[in-house]
């Protein structure tokens, strides 16, 4: 059968102080409670339940159009062992395996939920605690075991007498695979006679040993993948794990880095072989990038597409494409809906929103082009804008093959310029352009000779007078 996740985070999390909910803190992009799920549906796990409380709608919208994540939530917070009573009774009952995940544990593997739920299943266990040997217990629930070596009991950090702090050094890791069946049955005999008068459910454990049930433990041999996250210094420390996580991964699939400690790459991020990150590079959401590519330094891809041999420098792009044999930067950006397209460029403070670039065509530097189709091998010169917003609405502006726009140029949209136009510097072009024309929008010129000199003739006499 099928295990069940419940992921527990209905918690505040009050040493984050945010107004947010803790579990919604994001580490590498994606907020903490989406790891754990993450983590359980990779491990196979065939339902998850997450336990929402303090901001449930907050952590509900982590989740949107995921049908998959069902929700229960716990209206008063009395601890985790009232937690899955409020979720058995919700959901009927429960059976088959039952993981319990934390949402605040982002970095559990999902080959360790899996081999916990098969070590529980094999042995027939009413249930097994995933435990941890960390180098500072402190704060952690200490693992309580009997003279034949079976775990006999946890003890909550708050309840623990100054000798259990000083000689019990394996903990909880808040970890847990249940026997469905027999959690739903004897879960109500949990009391909240403890420091925190909450309901812990910890005490599952003593009470199968009670009742004669089988109970087992299996240690994490990676104290880093239990690490909790329960203020920002914490946060902080997650994600240099994870970090140097999915870097290590990315360098041994044939991903340079000059200095891993400084790219942070998002967990759906994919990255070609013979590709080099270069430090201050950030890869968030679902970007891609291809192989042979130069990715930064100080670059940030939200949700873009990289192709293959592209140079990405100084770069802000969110939700864009490049092609192959692009070249981007230093000090683009690049917005939503552009396009650049095989060796095409986009150069020095550049910014280009909801537009294609065509093959070859360059974009050499201080321009902005917005709502724009731009045709193969096209130059746009120095300064040049698009001038696409009227107040109201947006306008397009279509330059065709082979054109090239002169410094300066102002295109006042809807604007078309046909293949092969020129435009001379500093024109303002309100009125489309047919192929092959020049167009040239200037005020006359005008010289006053001796100017100059008879100012300064002027400005000395003044200077005389005392004035």
């Amino acid at each position: 059968m099928s295990a069940t996740a419940i992921v527990l985070a209905a918690g505040e999390g009050t040493r984050m102080r945010s107004r947010h909910p803790k579990v919604v803190h994001r580490m590498l992009g994606r907020p903490l409670v989406w790891w754990s799920v993450t983590a359980a549906r990779k491990a196979g796990v065939g339902r998850i339940v997450v336990v929402v409380g303090n901001g449930a709608d907050e952590v509900r919208a982590v989740f949107a159009g995921d049908d998959d994540v069902e929700f229960v939530e716990q209206a008063e917070r009395l601890g985790t062992g009232h937690a899955v009573k409020v979720v058995r009774d919700r959901l009927g009952g429960l059976s088959g395996p039952i993981v319990v995940l934390t949402g605040d544990s982002p970095l559990i593997r999902p080959e360790t939920i899996a081999d916990l739920v098969a070590h529980n299943k094999e042995g027939h266990y009413a249930a097994t605690v995933l435990t941890m040997t960390p180098p500072n217990p402190r704060g952690y629930g200490r693992v309580v075991f009997g003279t034949d070596g079976t775990i006999k009991a946890i003890v909550e950090d708050k309840d623990c007498t100054e000798r259990q702090r000083k000689e019990l050094s394996e903990c909880n890791s808040g970890i847990y695979c249940f026997c469905g069946r027999r959690l739903s049955a004897s879960i109500d005999r949990i009391g909240c006679d403890n420091a925190q008068g909450e309901y812990y459910l910890t005490d599952m454990v003593s009470i199968f040993r009670e009742e004669g049930q089988p109970v087992s433990s299996i240690p994490c041999c990676d104290c880093s993948e239990l690490l909790g996250v329960n203020s920002r210094r914490q946060l902080a420390e997650a994600t240099r794990v994870m970090q140097r996580r999915i870097n290590g991964e990315l360098m041994d699939a044939g991903v340079t880095m000059l200095d891993p400690d400084q790219v942070w790459v998002g967990p759906e991020v994919e990255v070609g072989r013979d590709t080099e990150l270069l430090p201050q590079t950030m890869l968030w959401g679902a970007t891609s990038v291809g192989e042979e590519c130069v990715i930064g330094p100080n670059t940030r891809l939200t949700d873009t597409r990289v192709g293959d041999r592209s140079v990405v420098e100084e770069t802000v792009a969110v939700e864009a494409r490049i092609d192959d044999d692009v070249t981007c930067g230093p000090r683009a950006y690049l917005r939503p809906g552009t396009h650049l397209m095989d060796g095409s460029k986009a150069g020095t403070h550049v910014e280009i929103k909801k537009s294609t670039i065509g093959p070859g065509s360059k974009v050499p530097h201080l321009s902005y082009i917005g709502d724009a189709t731009v045709g193969s091998d096209v130059n746009i010169g120095a300064g040049t804008i698009t001038c696409n917003y009227d107040g109201t609405n947006k306008h397009p502006t279509v330059i065709g093959d082979g054109t090239f726009v002169g410094s300066d140029t102002m295109l006042v949209a809807p604007v078309t310029l046909g293949a092969h136009v020129t435009t001379g510097a500093s024109s303002c072009i309100t009125r489309d352009v047919p192929d092959g024309a020049l167009a040239v929008e200037r005020s006359r010129q005008t010289i006053i000779e001796g100017y100059g000199t008879r100012k300064a003739a002027r400005d000395a006499a003044d200077e005389e007078k005392g004035e």
